[in-house]
C-alpha cells in the first residue's frame, strides 16, 4: 500500500489527542471529548459541505473517542461517503471506522456492501485490498451471502495481483469459518489447490492456511493437493536459507509456510503413491537432519523457528505412524530436548514422547529414556512439565518396568502438587493392576497409595481392590494379614479404614488362628476407628460387625453388646440407628443356620474393564490414556473393517461404553450388608441404553423392549457402537428391529437414538454425548440426503448449541416424513473442534422402509385370499439364505414383531412356519405386505418370500428381513 505523504497529515487530530493526554482527571477528558464531538456534529448538521480532507478528520476522531470507551451514535453516513473516494487516505479511514463501528444489523449495510463491490470491480489492488480487508474484519453472515460467491473468482482469477490473491485467501478463510454452509464449492476448489505452485510465497501461504481448513470438512474435494504440498515443502526443506530471502526467518527458510503445509499433510493418510510417499519421507528425513546441525545463529528466534517445523514434521511422522525408521528418530530427537534448558522444549518433548509411546513401532525407544523423564520428575521445577513427565512415564508403561514406575510415581506422590495428585493416584491405580503378575505387589501398592495420599483415593479405588480380592482366592489370605498390621497405625485414613471393614469383615477368618490377630483384636482395632469416621463409613463397619458375628461366635456378646449401646440405637443418624436395631435383632433371633445364610462370603464379582480407567478418561480425555495395547487393537479394527463383538456371559448385560458403570459392579449378583454402595452408573449411557430383556419377556407388537437383533437364545448381546469403518449396511441391519440404542461411539463422542413411528410420519430424538473433560466447539450435526432421497423422504431439523461441555449432551429431534418407498438412508455428518483439532464424523443414520410399517391382524382365510391376490411375479420377491444365528423360534417371533409386520397364529399349515402382515405408510400410497417365513433346521436355512404391490417396496423389505436371520 502507498505511504501516507505529509501533507495527508491532520493537525486538528493530533491537537486533540494531545488535549486528552493532558487532562489531569477523568472529568476533564469527558467535558473536552463532549466539546469535540458538539464540534464534529455540527460540522456533519452543517450547511457547507465538507471537503474529503475534513471528513477524513473528524471521522478519525470519532474513532479515536470510540476507542477511548465512549458511545459513538453518528458519523456512520460520513464515514460510508468516504468509502466512494478516489483518495487512498479516505477510504483506509472510511474502512477502518466500519470495521470497528459498524455492526452487521446495521441499516448501512447494504450502502456498505455496494461500495465494497465497487472497489472489488475496480481491479485496482490497493482499492481491493481495503475492501476485502473489510470483509475479513466484519466478517458477518450478511457479508458472507454477499461476498461468498464472488470472493473466490478473485482469489483464481488469472489477471489477480499476488497481494490481492492473499488476501482475497484470507479473506474467504475467514468468511467458511463464520458460516461455512454460505461458502460454495464448485469448480474454484479444483484451482485454488494449485496456488500451492504458485511463485509467490505469501499466496502459497495464505492459500495453504484455506486449504487446509477446506480440507478438514471436505477432504475428497482436495486431496489432490496431498502431491502439491509434499513438492512444495520438498523444495523449502532442500532449499539454502539464500534461496528464499524475502521469506527466510534467522536462516530458518519459510518456517511458517513449512508448518503450515506439514499441518495440511495431517489432515490424510500416508500418501499412495510410492513417489510422493518416498519425496515426503525424504523431506521428513531432512528435517531431523538439519536439527542435528549446529545452530546457524545463537538467537533464539533462529531456534524457535527451527524447532516449530521439526515439531510440527515430528506430528506428521506421528499421525501417519507408518515409517518405523522416522518414528524412532524423532523419538531420539525428542529425547535430546528432555534436557534442553527451554521448558518449553523439555514440555513439548515429554508431549509428544507420550503419543510416540502409543505407536508399537516406537514404544521400545522411548522406552530407553525411562531414567531421564524420571529424573525430570524429581528436580523439574515447572508443575506442567512435571505432570506431563507422569504422562509419559504412564504411557511407557509395561510389564517389564511397572513396578519401577509405579514405584518412583509413589515417592513422587509424597511431595507432588496438589493439582495433579488425583491424577497420579488413578495412574498408579491403573497400572498396578493392569501389570500385577503377583497380586500380593498390587495389594502392597494400593494400601501404600491409601497411606500417602488418602484424600485422593476415590471411591472407585478402594471398590477395585475390593473386587480383585473377592476374586482372587490366591490373595485373600496375604490382603486381611495386610489390612490389618495398616489398621495398627496410630493415624489410618479413612478410606484404609474401609477396605479394612470390607476385607476383614469378608476374610478376617483366615488370620484368626494368629493370636496376635484373634477375632476380639480384630474387632477392638477396627471399634477404635470407629468414633473417627464418618457416617458412610461407620455404616459399613457396622455391617463388619454383624459379619464378624457369622465369622466369630465367641465374640458375639461383645458385638451386641455395641449394637445395643445408646449411641447406635438411638444414633441420630437414621442409616446407623436402622443398621444397629436390625443387626441386633438379626444376631439375637437367627439361628447359626441362618445367620450363615444370609451373611455368607460375598461371591465373585462378573469381570469388566476397570472403572478406575473410565474415570480417568473423563478426567483427562481418551487422548491422553491410550497405550500400545490399545492402539494395536484398534490398528488390527482397522484394517479387518472394524472391531469384532467381546463376547459377554450370559449372565450379565455388558454397557457401550467403559465409562457405563464408574464403579465396575454392573449387574452382579445381590450384595448383602457388608458391599460397597453400588453406582447410579455414567450419565451419558443411562439416557442411550434400554435394559435388555429375555425375548419370552416381550409383549406382542412391542418394540420399545426389543433387545439386540443378534440376540442368541442362550445370552443376551452387547450394544456395540458403530464404528464409521464398518460398513453402512452392516449399522442399517442393527437397528432394522429396534428403535433406540447407541448408534457411534468413539474415545471422544457418543451417539445415541431414540425413535417412534406412527403411520408414514416419524419423530427421532438424537442425543450427542461429550465423553470428555474439554468442551466441543462449533459443534455442528449436518443431515445429508441424496436427491433421490430428498424426493423420497421430508426430514426437519431443529439445530443443536454450537458448544458441548465436557461429560454433557445435547439432543436433536429430527421430524421425518415418508412421502415415498426409498431404499437409501440419510448421512449424520458432525463436525466439531476438540482441543485445537477439527474432527469429523460421518454415520448413517438407521431410517429404513420397515419403520412406516403398521402391523395388521387378518384371519387365515383373508390372508390366503389376499396373498393369491398379489400373485404376479413383479409383486412376489423369495430369497433362500443360510442361517447366520441361531435358528430360536422365540427369537425369530421377536424379530419379525420388531420388523413392524403383525405375526398371525395359526394360520400357515406348517406350525413352524412364520407368518405376518402389515402396510406401509407412504404420503403417496399405502402399500400391502405379506411375507411368510420357513425354516429349515435340518439344513439351518431359511426361505423368505415376501408379496406387495410394489415390486421395489418387496425388493426392499426382503433384502432388510434377509440380513436378521
Amino acid at each position: 500500500m502507498p505511504a501516507v505523504s505529509k501533507g495527508d497529515g491532520m493537525r486538528g487530530l493530533a491537537v486533540f489527542i494531545s488535549d486528552i493526554r493532558n487532562c489531569k482527571s477523568k472529568e476533564a477528558e469527558i467535558k473536552r471529548i463532549n466539546k469535540e464531538l458538539a464540534n464534529i456534529r455540527s460540522k456533519f448538521k452543517g450547511d457547507k459541505a465538507l471537503d474529503g480532507y475534513s471528513k477524513k478528520k473528524y471521522v478519525c476522531k470519532l474513532l479515536f473517542i470510540f476507542l477511548l470507551g465512549h458511545d459513538i451514535d453518528f458519523g456512520h453516513m460520513e464515514a460510508v461517503n468516504l468509502l466512494s473516494s478516489n483518495r487512498y487516505t479516505e477510504k483506509q479511514i472510511g474502512y477502518l471506522f466500519i470495521s470497528v463501528l459498524v455492526n452487521s444489523n446495521s441499516e448501512l449495510i447494504r450502502l456498505i456492501n455496494n461500495a465494497i463491490k465497487n472497489d472489488l470491480a475496480s481491479r485496482n489492488p490497493t482499492f481491493m485490498g481495503l475492501a476485502l480487508h473489510c470483509i475479513a474484519n466484519v466478517g458477518s453472515r450478511e457479508m458472507a451471502e454477499a461476498f461468498a460467491g464472488e470472493i473466490p473468482k478473485i482469489l483464481v482469477a488469472g489477471d489477480t495481483m499476488d497481494s490481492v490473491k492473499q488476501s482475497a485467501a484470507l479473506c474467504l478463510l475467514r468468511l467458511y469459518r463464520t458460516s461455512p454452509d454460505l461458502v460454495p464449492m464448485g469448480d474454484w476448489t479444483s484451482r485454488v489447490v494449485h496456488l500451492l505452485n504458485d511463485q509467490h510465497l505469501g499466496v502459497v501461504t495464505a492459500a495453504t492456511s484455506l486449504i487446509t481448513t477446506l480440507a478438514q470438512k471436505n477432504p475428497e474435494e482436495f486431496k489432490t493437493s496431498v502431491s502439491l504440498a509434499v513438492s512444495r515443502l520438498s523444495r523449502i526443506v532442500t532449499s539454502a536459507s539464500t534461496d528464499l530471502q524475502d521469506y527466510t526467518y534467522y536462516f530458518v527458510p519459510a518456517p511458517w509456510l513449512s508448518v503450515k503445509l506439514l499441518r495440511l499433510l495431517q489432515c490424510y493418510p500416508p500418501p499412495e503413491d510410492p513417489a510422493v510417499r518416498g519425496r515426503l519421507t525424504e523431506c521428513l528425513e531432512t528435517i531431523l537432519n538439519k536439527a542435528q546441525e549446529p545452530p546457524k545463529s545463537k538467537k533464539v528466534q533462529h531456534s524457535n523457528a527451527k524447532n516449530a517445523v521439526l515439531f510440527e514434521a515430528i506430528s506428521l511422522i506421528i499421525h501417519h505412524d507408518s515409517e518405523p525408521n522416522l518414528l524412532v528418530r524423532a523419538c531420539n530427537q525428542l529425547g535430546q530436548f528432555l534436557q534442553h534448558r527451554e521448558t518449553n522444549l523439555r514440555y513439548l518433548a515429554l508431549e509428544s514422547m507420550c503419543t510416540l509411546a502409543s505407536s508399537e513401532f516406537s514404544h521400545e525407544a522411548v522406552k530407553t529414556h525411562i531414567e531421564t523423564v524420571i529424573n525430570a520428575l524429581k528436580t523439574e521445577r515447572d508443575v506442567s512439565v512435571r505432570q506431563r513427565a507422569v504422562d509419559l512415564l504412564y504411557a511407557m508403561c509395561d510389564r517389564s518396568n511397572a513396578q519401577q514406575i509405579v514405584a518412583e510415581m509413589l515417592n513422587y506422590l509424597e511431595t507432588a502438587d496438589y493439582s495433579i495428585r488425583e491424577e497420579i493416584v488413578l495412574k498408579v491405580a491403573i497400572l498396578a493392576e493392569k501389570y500385577a503378575v503377583d497380586y500380593t505387589w498390587y495389594v502392597d501398592t494400593i494400601l501404600n497409595l491409601i497411606r500417602i495420599a488418602g484424600d485422593y483415593v476415590s471411591e472407585e479405588v478402594w471398590y477395585r481392590v475390593i473386587q480383585i480380592v473377592i476374586n482372587r482366592d490366591d490373595v485373600q489370605g496375604y490382603a486381611a494379614k495386610t489390612v490389618f498390621e495398616a489398621l495398627q497405625a496410630p493415624a489410618c485414613h479413612e478410606n484404609l479404614v474401609k477396605v479394612g471393614g470390607y476385607i476383614l469383615g469378608e476374610f478376617g477368618n483366615l488370620i484368626a488362628g494368629d493370636p496376635r490377630s484373634s477375632p476380639l483384636i480384630q474387632f477392638n482395632l477396627l471399634h477404635s476407628k470407629f468414633h473417627l469416621c464418618s457416617v458412610p463409613t461407620r455404616a459399613l463397619l457396622l455391617s463388619t460387625y454383624i459379619k464378624f458375628v457369622n465369622l466369630f461366635p465367641e465374640i458375639k456378646t461383645t458385638i451386641q453388646d455395641v449394637l445395643r449401646s445408646d449411641s447406635q440405637l438411638k444414633n441420630a443418624d437414621v442409616e446407623l440407628q436402622q443398621r444397629a436395631v436390625e443387626y441386633l435383632r438379626l444376631s439375637t433371633i437367627a439361628s447359626t443356620d441362618i445367620l450363615a445364610t444370609v451373611l455368607e462370603e460375598m461371591p465373585p464379582f462378573p469381570e469388566r474393564e476397570s472403572s478406575i480407567l473410565a474415570k480417568l478418561k473423563k478426567k483427562k480425555g481418551p487422548s491422553t490414556v491410550t497405550d500400545l495395547e490399545e492402539t494395536k487393537k484398534e490398528r488390527s479394527a482397522d484394517m479387518n473393517g472394524g472391531a469384532e463383538p467381546a463376547p459377554v456371559n450370559a449372565s450379565t448385560v455388558s454397557t457401550p461404553s467403559p465409562s457405563a458403570d464408574l464403579l465396575g459392579l454392573g449387574t452382579g449378583p445381590p450384595t448383602n450388608a457388608a458391599s460397597p454402595p453400588a453406582s447410579s452408573g455414567s450419565l451419558l449411557v443411562d439416557v442411550f441404553s434400554e435394559p435388555a430383556s429375555a425375548v419370552t419377556q416381550l409383549a406382542p407388537g412391542s418394540q420399545e423392549n426389543f433387545a439386540s437383533p443378534d440376540l442368541a437364545s442362550s445370552e443376551l448381546v452387547s450394544e456395540e457402537p458403530a464404528e464409521t469403518a464398518r460398513g453402512a449396511d452392516e449399522l442399517t441391519h442393527k437397528f432394522v428391529c429396534k428403535n433406540n440404542g447407541v448408534l457411534f461411539e468413539n474415545q471422544l463422542l457418543q451417539i445415541g437414538l431414540k425413535s417412534e413411528f406412527r403411520q408414514n410420519l416419524g419423530r427421532m430424538f438424537i442425543f450427542y454425548g461429550n465423553k470428555t473433560s474439554t468442551q466441543f466447539l462449533t459443534f455442528t450435526p449436518t443431515l445429508i440426503c441424496s436427491d433421490d432421497l430428498q424426493s423420497n423422504l421430508n426430514l426437519q431439523t431443529k439445530p443443536v448449541d454450537p458448544t458441548v461441555d465436557g461429560g454433557a449432551q445435547v439432543q436433536q429431534v429430527v421430524n421425518i416424513e415418508c412421502i415415498s418407498d426409498f431404499t437409501e438412508a440419510p448421512v449424520l455428518n458432525i463436525q466439531f473442534r476438540y482441543g485445537g483439532t477439527f474432527q469429523n464424523v460421518s454415520v448413517k443414520l438407521p431410517i429404513t422402509l420397515n419403520k412406516f410399517f403398521q402391523p395388521t391382524e387378518m384371519a387365515s382365510q383373508d390372508f390366503f385370499q389376499r396373498w393369491k391376490q398379489l400373485s404376479n411375479p413383479q409383486q412376489e420377491v423369495q430369497n433362500i439364505f443360510k442361517a447366520k444365528h441361531p435358528m430360536d423360534p422365540e427369537i425369530t417371533k421377536a424379530k419379525i414383531i420388531g420388523f413392524g409386520s403383525a405375526l398371525l397364529e395359526e394360520v400357515d399349515p406348517n406350525p413352524a412356519n412364520f407368518v405376518g402382515a402389515g402396510i406401509i405408510h407412504t404420503r403417496t400410497a399405502q402399500i400391502g405386505c405379506l411375507l411368510r417365513l420357513e425354516p429349515n433346521l435340518q439344513a439351518q436355512m431359511y426361505r423368505l418370500t415376501l408379496r406387495t404391490s410394489k415390486e421395489t417396496v418387496s425388493q426392499r423389505l426382503c433384502d432388510l428381513l434377509s440380513e436378521q436371520f
